[in-house]
């Protein structure tokens, strides 16, 4: 009897813990929810969803850069942009910042109690709190973000299949049409049944697996259909392997970049917690499992944005491993015990309440404001007034123009620039190819530029015949053709 009471018990604590770190990550990313507002893409997403509700229609084509206009283009993130363009035009950067808040404390809901089905309450959390510190450079007002519970749910709904030997269920396929419609990264979603699959058959009994294997792969074609259900049909697949095309160019921009190790990071703090793990441990897994990780910590060298994914799927397939490993931790004293029924609903709502009471309070008196780094308002207002049109800018500012109404050289739709033009952008900007700039210059006939103010293709125009700096602030520079035949430069 006194077992069978404590069970009870025992599940309000578990089910009000997500809750209760759902509402502390929440109010915390609210608190600093200008640093969601650090990323330029953010600024051309809203455009695009604005675009997206005005015309009740998805684009097919590129309707804004000066390079690219009219060549195909599929947003592959339109709900995301959607929902970023309704929540901006009703309350401002608020909006963008709650609902990117909201969707990052869901995840982490979502993650613990995928955790604390075989771990105990503090080592569920610390795995959290390490799943948000490897995520926390990339956690941003973008589609990525809005799609990141959808990926745990998923992906814990799958490891709890695989670890109970059975076939995911079939009523999981709507995440995956949710996921399609916000955000590309559903591919990675669909490469997970079968790695998740292969751990699930390799752990059953030699007589289930074949009816095991018609079970997940009766599965994976149902996801691969539901992947479909947007409103581009088909062409997401082709969509989402544009973004996977770019080759080469993935080095040249920064959310791509492989992992720096030259300075200690959360990341290679949590690669040497695991290795450490395994040598102390003696961690046996399955090598499907193995597998898995290691292909996930492949991705996280090869490119820091998956540093994300590596934070929250690790965890996930390792809980189980570790579920014996750990010391239990004792009853919670008998006072800080949840009573189960009804009290632990109304401390639920309890808890909701609070948290929008907070939110309104803080929104209320707090303005949040978008990046001034990845705004130059005032290098923009110059080259109105000079009424440029052709304009080479620095990458970080292609969202800006956009928003402007200015048709940017780049920006950071990197799919629809393709690996050969990114490269030698790159190349030029950057002042390894000088003659490359030049050429792109008068190729583009480009009448203005507007750069960063450590570019050092600003530099080299300051020094180029035929160019001259006509604006200069703490963010951006402009240079503008100067027609004056064998006038110096500025």
């Amino acid at each position: 009897m006194t077992i069978a009471a404590s069970l009870p018990v025992a599940r309000a604590q578990r089910n009000l813990a997500p809750l209760c770190v759902a509402a502390a990550s929440f109010l915390l990313l609210l608190v600093n929810g200008d640093s969601l507002l650090h990323d330029p893409d953010t600024l051309w997403q809203i455009k695009v969803g604005q675009w997206i509700l005005d015309h009740r229609s998805v684009p097919w084509t590129d309707l804004y850069s000066l390079t690219r206009q009219g060549e195909a283009w599929l947003s592959t993130s339109w709900l995301s942009q959607v929902l970023f363009a309704t929540t901006y035009s009703h309350w401002g950067w608020a909006g963008p910042v709650i609902l990117t808040a909201a969707a990052i404390a869901l995840a982490m809901a979502l993650l613990l109690s995928f955790l604390q089905r075989h771990l105990d309450l503090p080592y569920a959390l610390v795995f959290c709190l390490l799943a948000m510190t490897l995520a926390a450079p990339h956690l941003l007002a973008r589609p990525h973000v809005l799609a990141l519970p959808v990926m745990v749910a998923w992906s814990g709904a799958l490891m709890a299949a695989a670890d109970r030997g059975r076939a995911p269920s079939f009523m999981l396929l709507p995440l995956m049409v949710l996921w399609a419609n916000l955000h590309g990264g559903f591919v990675f979603g669909l490469a997970l049944i079968g790695a998740i699959g292969l751990e699930a058959l390799w752990c059953a009994a030699p007589a289930r697996r074949p009816a095991l294997l018609l079970h997940w792969a009766a599965f994976g074609l149902g996801a691969l259909a539901a992947s479909c259900c947007t409103p581009y049909g088909v062409d997401t697949m082709l969509g989402a392997a544009r973004i996977l095309s770019l080759g080469k160019s993935f080095s040249v921009i920064a959310e791509w970049r492989p992992a720096d190790f030259s300075a200690f990071s959360p990341f290679a703090g949590a690669l040497l917690g695991l290795l450490g793990l395994a040598l102390t441990r003696g961690l046996t897994l399955s090598p499907p499992r193995v597998l898995l990780i290691l292909g996930l910590t492949w991705m996280a060298l090869a490119h820091v944005r998956s540093i994300e994914s590596f934070g929250v799927l690790v965890p996930l397939l390792l809980a189980q491993p570790l579920s014996g490993w750990f010391r239990a931790f004792p009853d919670t004293p008998r006072g800080l015990r949840m009573a189960p029924g009804a009290p632990a609903a109304l401390t639920a709502v309890g808890i909701v309440l609070a948290t929008a009471s907070a939110t309104a309070a803080f929104t209320a008196h707090h303005t949040f404001a978008f990046s001034t780094a990845q705004t130059p308002d005032a290098a923009v207002d110059a080259l109105i007034e000079r009424k440029a049109t052709r304009i080479f800018n620095s990458y970080g500012f292609g969202g800006y123009l956009i928003v402007r109404d200015i048709r940017p050289f780049v920006d950071g739709r990197s799919e629809l620039y393709g690996e050969k033009f990114l490269m030698d952008y790159f190349a030029a900007e950057d002042g390894r190819d000088v003659s490359g700039l030049l050429r792109m210059l008068d190729e583009n006939k480009i009448d203005a530029t507007l750069l960063t103010a450590d570019s050092p293709a600003a530099q080299i125009l300051d020094h180029i015949k035929g160019w001259k700096r006509a604006y200069a602030d703490k963010i951006a520079v402009i240079h503008v053709r100067d027609d004056r035949d064998g006038a110096p430069s500025e």
